[in-house]
Order: structure tokens, then C-alpha cells, then sequence
């Protein structure tokens, strides 16, 4: 993964399609990473959103989704009102990292961090664990997340996701409530898993699919539901997909096989296009855009650590995405739009909004 000139030619390409701020690259010579940091919007505040860890094929790969997932965090910060701006960071490794090697890589990614004088506040993303934040902040003031602080966020993400789902089967279907209704999730890790439970605990029944079978067996075990082989999960009947692992699931290809009525998941970037909206719309398929819906994250992190709410203030906001949901719906029925229209339209007028009163 070193550099050379077609990397450098890669860069400059996805940096010239790139509407943000700021993107700061840095290779680091001991263990063979690439370090992005992308800070892709401030105009609602500095810039917060996780940290990547993930061996990607080439360096332009890790450059292209922290440049994609940055711009989704400011639409995301932006509908979920948090007083936040967009960014995101990978750490594009050769190898997943373990032991000395991890912490040093850790430890020099957070003086890159803190360089930038905290217009980039981070967390934890795929591979990132509390554990690892706590590691980061020992030289780095700017980390939600840490195991002293908020903890893992996927809590927080599991039930906005859930309150999502609530918002869209009532919109689909009549009524908020899920019990009996089929809900598949795709991808149990941290997230997937306290979703799936708390579907279960809903009255739902759960569709479990995951890459690792063994994992996807225990959820299904602990939730009473069935598991569904990974492959065949885009084709599996239920009233509602739930796609919580990697994004860009969702395409020209996919979209045609799905046997679903409702697409609400906590994955990140699930729209393998633009144009993917509109397919689902096309198809018949309720989209709850997942910048708004898998937002319990970041709403967590901020509410607990930045402003104090307690667990019953966090339950409140966290709910709020299913309202944020039913208004984005009728919006989107009302005009003939897609609901990723109507959330992209209301975070471009907060983020004007916001532009206008700094004049």
C-alpha cells in the first residue's frame, strides 16, 4: 500500500469530486497505514463522527469511503439536530493490528487527531473499540466513546434503529407496532445484535443472517428467531430488511430481489448509488434513509457526554428519530420525493440556515 504515482493520482481524483473541508492524509511508515482524516462540514459545529480500522485493496478505497462516510455524517448531524458538523477517519491497514502494534498505531493517530485543534472529534467505528478510544485519548482530548466515558455507542444506534423501524411499519402499515412482524437483520455485531433483541422483546419475529454463522445462531438462540444463510438474506420474505453490517448492499442488481415492504437498517452508506433511492421508491419499498435512522449513535455520545442527559433524556431523543422519520414520509408521499430527498433537503436547509447566522 505505499505510495507511488497512481496512488497519488487517485487521490487527487476523489479529492477533486469532494465537497468538504478539509481532508488530512498522512502514511505511517511503521505500520504500514494510511491514516484519512475528513472533515467534511463545521457549519453546525466541529466535526464528529468514528474512526475506521479495516484493510482495504487499495489506498484509494480507504481515501473514497472516509470521503463517502464524512459526507454522510453531516446529513446525518444535521437531520438529527446534534449541534455537529460531519467527519469521519480510516485507518487503512495492511493487516488488522494487534498488541504493541495496535497501540502504537493508536497513539500516533491520535497526535493527528489533535493537530487539528478539535475540529475533528472522534468515536469508535468498525474495528474500534472502547478499549482502543481509551488508547487514543491518552493523547488526544477530542474522543467520545472511551470506556469511561459513553461507552460503546451501538446501544444508542440499536434503538434509534428500533424507533425507526417503529415509525416505518406504522407508516407502511398502520400501526407502530411490531409485534408479529417479520423482521430480518443482516449483520449481528454489536449493533445487530442489541436490535435483534430488542425486536424479540417487541413481539417481533427475527430473521437472523450474518457472514459468521456461529454468531448468527447464538442471536437466533438468545431472541428466539430463525437464521436466515447469509447469501440468500436479500431474497428472504419479511415485512422489514434490516441491513446492520457493510454498506453498498443495495443496488441495481439487489434491489429487484428484495421481498420486503420496509428497508430500515443501522449499516452505513446501504445505497450502492444515488439512484438507488428511487429504485426502492420504483419497487414499492419503504427507505428509511440510514443517516437518519441508524443516528442513535452519535445522539448517545453527544446527549451523554457533551450535555449531560441522563438515560431517560437519551430515551427521549433516540425516540425522536422515529418522529424525524413520520415527518421525512410525509414529505416525501406529499411531493412525490424519495424520503432521502426530503432528509437531504432538511439538512441542507439547517446547514444554510446555520451559514446565514455566521454572517
Amino acid at each position: 500500500m505505499a505510495f507511488d504515482l497512481h496512488t497519488a493520482g487517485v487521490f487527487e481524483a476523489l479529492l477533486e469530486r469532494w465537497d468538504g473541508e478539509e481532508a488530512v492524509i498522512r502514511y505511517d511508515r511503521d505500520s504500514g497505514a494510511w491514516m484519512f482524516v475528513c472533515v467534511h462540514s463545521t457549519a453546525l459545529g466541529p466535526a464528529g463522527g468514528g474512526t475506521r480500522l479495516r484493510v482495504y485493496e487499495t489506498p484509494g478505497d480507504g481515501l473514497a469511503d472516509a470521503l463517502r462516510l464524512s459526507q454522510a455524517m453531516t446529513v446525518k448531524m444535521a437531520v438529527a439536530d446534534c449541534g455537529r458538523g460531519g467527519g469521519k477517519a480510516v485507518l487503512a491497514v495492511p493487516a488488522l493490528p494487534t498488541g504493541d502494534a495496535r497501540r502504537s498505531l493508536l497513539l500516533r493517530y491520535a497526535e493527528l487527531v489533535t493537530a487539528l485543534g478539535g475540529t475533528y472529534r472522534t468515536a469508535g467505528d468498525m474495528n474500534i473499540t472502547p478499549a482502543d478510544l481509551d488508547v487514543v485519548a491518552e493523547r488526544c482530548p477530542w474522543v467520545y466513546g472511551t470506556t469511561a466515558a459513553g461507552g460503546s455507542s451501538g446501544r444508542g444506534t440499536a434503538r434509534g434503529v428500533l424507533h425507526g423501524i417503529r415509525a416505518s411499519v406504522e407508516h407502511a402499515f398502520g400501526s407502530p407496532d411490531i409485534s408479529g412482524r417479520t423482521v430480518l437483520v443482516q449483520g449481528v455485531g454489536s449493533v445487530g445484535r442489541d436490535l435483534a433483541r430488542y425486536l424479540s422483546e417487541d413481539g417481533a419475529h427475527v430473521l437472523v443472517a450474518d457472514v459468521d454463522e456461529g454468531q448468527a445462531e447464538r442471536v437466533a438462540s438468545e431472541t428466539g428467531g430463525s437464521v436466515v444463510a447469509a447469501a440468500d438474506a436479500i431474497g428472504v420474505e419479511c415485512d422489514v430488511y434490516a441491513p446492520c453490517a457493510v454498506g453498498g448492499t443495495l443496488d441495481a442488481a439487489s434491489i429487484p430481489r428484495l421481498r420486503c415492504k420496509i428497508v430500515a437498517g443501522s449499516a452505513n452508506n446501504q445505497l450502492a448509488e444515488a439512484a438507488d433511492a428511487d429504485r426502492l421508491r420504483e419497487a414499492g419499498i419503504l427507505y428509511a434513509p440510514d443517516y437518519v435512522v441508524n443516528a442513535g449513535g452519535v445522539i448517545q455520545l453527544v446527549g451523554l457526554e457533551d450535555r449531560g442527559w441522563s438515560e431517560d433524556e437519551l430515551e427521549l431523543q433516540l425516540a425522536a428519530i422515529g418522529d424525524t422519520l413520520r415527518g421525512l414520509y410525509r414529505d416525501a408521499e406529499r411531493e412525490g420525493i424519495t424520503p432521502a430527498a426530503a432528509a437531504e433537503r432538511l439538512a441542507a436547509e439547517r446547514i444554510a440556515k446555520a451559514a446565514v447566522e455566521a454572517l
